[in-house]
């Protein structure tokens, strides 16, 4: 069967493009249509020369012709990438993007599902709420959830020109700048993405963004130990971890390695402390009443034998569920024990980095040798 360029065009209408949710048709991508016997091909202009889209959205176009014409051209190392040459970066983290920050905090957790995001969030507001000038990227790339949580999904940040550098303005809510690869997609999408291009995106966020002048930095990790949490201490220096765990034994196993994966004499980030988050389960009606669902103080005990603070422990109520799925953090009720409890929190988490500033050098930034 012959096809045309017209129909492999009519079949490129289908590929957006994740930042501008424009098709790439349209956008003026598609050029140099060619068909051979079985064999087509084309090319892909890409308006920036590190768009971390140029090889997921390679494969999209495949998907989008086999979806609407078949397998039976072969298009395999005929996909051409035009990109305007890459300019030299000039130092944007000391220049421009990061200067201005005081403290970068790394919030990890060894297993997904310990609810850390959550802490993530409601932490960066009750900070916010001391008056402090708090920022927070959520650097988990491939479930990036606070948007959702900030209220702010389907936001799109601001963009300009710094000296031929495109810098990112962040959205603002809850008195916290922020900042997410879910800005950058629709929100249903699942972003197969390797190594290589999840780094470039967690860079550009990092020395990339118009920041201005913060006390903290609020760094939201993916879960375990990855590619993400290594470019973070080799971009910027970390000025402590916290970890965030549930107090069953099987999440405290792997709270453990992200304890020494921060503290390994390569890395060398000093531990802030833990957070146990589902320490206990507290109806709003009962405010009085403990229920320790996933058993009792797991984090503590772990804190003790590994000499480090325990700086807070959070219980399970209902509201900080809802606030999640609403975007309006539990941390906002005044006087409801969860505000209780994160500030409680954030005054630990400010002593704890004032400890750490006046007893301990800087920390500096990571470089891997082979």
């Amino acid at each position: 069967m012959s096809y045309s360029k017209k129909q492999i065009l009519d079949a490129l209408r289908n590929v957006k493009h994740p930042e501008t949710a424009q098709d790439i048709v349209s956008m003026g991508m598609v050029d140099d249509i060619w068909i051979e016997d079985t064999k087509a091909g084309f090319t892909l202009s890409f308006k920036k020369p590190n768009d971390p889209f140029v090889n997921s959205m390679q494969k999209v176009c495949i998907q989008a012709i086999e979806q609407h014409l078949g397998k039976d051209l072969d298009f395999t190392g005929n996909i051409k990438i035009r990109a305007p040459e890459r300019k030299a970066i000039k130092n944007v983290q000391e220049s421009q993007s990061l200067k201005g920050v005081k403290n970068i905090i790394a919030v990890a957790s060894g297993k997904g599902g310990v609810g850390k995001s959550t802490v993530a969030t409601n932490l960066s507001i009750s900070l916010a709420k001391t008056g402090a000038k708090v920022g927070l990227i959520d650097a988990d790339i491939y479930g990036p959830s606070i948007p959702k949580m900030f209220n702010v999904e389907g936001q799109r940040p601001f963009v300009r020109k710094v000296d031929d550098i495109e810098m990112i303005t962040p959205v603002e809510n809850y008195g916290v700048k922020v900042l997410s690869i879910g800005f950058f997609i629709n929100p249903e999408d699942a972003l197969v993405w390797r190594g290589a291009m999840a780094t470039s995106a967690i860079k550009q966020l990092l020395n990339q963004a118009e920041w201005g002048e913060l006390d903290y930095l609020v760094v939201d990790l993916p879960p375990g130990t990855s590619d993400i949490h290594l470019t973070l201490v080799q971009e910027v220096s970390v000025t402590g971890a916290i970890i965030v765990s549930t107090p069953q034994d099987v999440a405290l196993a792997d709270a453990i390695k992200g304890i020494k994966m921060f503290t390994g004499k390569q890395i060398n980030v000093p531990i802030l402390g833990l957070i146990e988050n589902m320490s206990w389960f507290t109806p709003e009606e009962l405010p009085n009443n403990k229920y320790y669902i996933f058993g009792k103080d797991g984090c503590k005990n772990l804190a003790e034998k590994e000499n480090i603070p325990l700086l807070g422990q959070i219980p399970i109520v209902q509201s900080i569920r809802e606030g999640g799925d609403y975007g309006n953090p539990a941390v906002l009720n005044e006087g409801s024990i969860v505000e209780k409890a994160f500030k409680d929190l954030s005054a630990l988490v400010i002593k704890a980095i004032e400890d750490r500033n006046a007893n301990e050098e800087p920390t500096k930034r990571v470089e891997i040798k082979a």
